[in-house]
């Protein structure tokens, strides 16, 4: 579009074409005009936009495109976004619209002050308001971290719902096998599949992005609309401890910050600010969007794994009447380990398969209680469960 006058002009026009169709429209909110340029103009095809200067192409275009609009609709607010994924505004001109709102974007970087610092200041020298108009892609503690930080600025927010297929959204595409097939073929991992047969696993993708065949995902929305403001950990799953035993999915524990609900080593991904690799905070990339590392066994099911030294897991449930129980967990580890509901824990023998161990007899109060699974020296531990039997 940057380097063909003539794609601009079909760019302003379908503005125009789209202003007038939604001018009357309440449930749109505003227009943002274009989502992340990313243009060199220096060196053209050879940039995202990030060295820019002065960004007149983003911001002629932009202008032009509020014209458009302005001729049809005189309600909405139009949105712009600077170059560079959206941040670079560098050389923005005076505002030329009374009802404009300035858009960046966050993904990846610390979620401190510094980070949100060149935009707050954007704010108050251009006297127009700042909308985070897109983010995700990472932890639940980071959409945590990140929503409280933009809300303590006073600063409105957008995240995925969707986006990518993959565990990390408040919304989880399952796209069916026949797509991960799809896949190997084109990044020549596999052999190419014949036409049928992905035509077929392309329908179900597309039956399956359906609002209504989507898999919430309650830890996400948890993290995001809670978290910010309560810190308290919750369980997962309502449960109660009563006269019959009562078996918890390891991959069951609390909703809640990481340091309160559990602990891992790994519970975000920075690489923006450390100019590391994409790194995964949760290794399975399953289930929950947590630092705990999830996998599935063979039927599916979703269990703990790279349990290691120093993590936790809390399990809350609520206790019908004072008593005792004993808790065991099925646990396996070729390396062998030490995991425990007190300090001095119990020993895992080395092996590949899993095993129930007894962690200890406890005395539980009647009312809300909540027991910690320690991985007190583990390299290679991996839950399944925990059972706690009355006795």
């Amino acid at each position: 579009m940057w380097e063909s006058e003539e794609n601009q002009r079909k760019t302003v026009a379908l503005w125009k074409k789209l202003a007038a169709r939604y001018k009357d429209e309440p449930w749109i909110g505003a227009y943002d005009m274009i989502n992340e340029p990313n243009w060199s103009f220096a060196t053209p095809g050879k940039g995202n936009g990030c060295d820019e200067t002065q960004n007149k192409g983003v911001w002629d275009l932009q202008q032009r495109i509020t014209a458009a609009i302005r001729a049809v609709d005189t309600r909405h607010i139009v949105i712009i976004e600077g170059n560079c994924w959206g941040n670079n505004y560098k050389g923005l001109p005076s505002a030329w619209d009374a009802n404009l709102a300035i858009s960046f974007h966050k993904y990846w970087n610390r979620n401190d002050e510094a980070s949100i610092a060149d935009i707050t200041a954007l704010r108050q020298s251009y006297n127009r308001p700042i909308w985070l108009g897109e983010s995700g892609e990472n932890s639940n503690v980071w959409y945590r971290d990140a929503i409280a930080l933009v809300e303590g600025a006073g600063i409105g927010w957008n995240f995925w719902p969707l986006k990518k297929i993959g565990f990390n959204q408040p919304l989880e595409i399952d796209p069916g096998p026949g797509w991960a097939k799809i896949v190997d073929w084109a990044t020549d991992k596999g052999p190419k599949p014949d036409a049928d047969e992905a035509y077929a696993a392309m329908m179900t993708l597309a039956r399956n992005s359906r609002f209504d065949r989507n898999i919430p995902k309650p830890d996400v929305i948890d993290a995001m609309f809670r978290q910010p403001h309560d810190a308290i950990y919750r369980p997962f799953v309502q449960r109660t401890l009563d006269n019959a035993p009562l078996v918890i999915r390891a991959a069951d524990y609390d909703l809640g910050p990481a340091g309160v609900a559990y602990q891992d080593n790994v519970d975000a991904n920075y690489h923006v600010a450390t100019g590391g690799e994409r790194t995964p905070w949760n290794n399975g990339t399953t289930y929950r969007n947590d630092g705990v590392d999830i996998a599935r066994d063979t039927d599916g099911r979703p269990y703990v794994t790279d349990f290691v030294t120093g993590e936790f897991l809390r399990y809350s449930a609520n206790v019908a009447k004072a008593g005792r129980w004993t808790v065991t967990v099925r646990v396996r580890s070729a390396e062998g380990g030490r995991i425990g509901i007190d300090e001095l824990g119990v020993a895992v023998p080395a092996g590949t398969a899993w095993q129930s161990i007894k962690l200890a007899d406890v005395d539980l109060p009647a009312g809300p209680g909540s027991a910690i699974l320690r991985a007190i020296e583990c390299s290679d531990c991996a839950i399944e469960s925990l059972t706690f039997t009355p006795r």
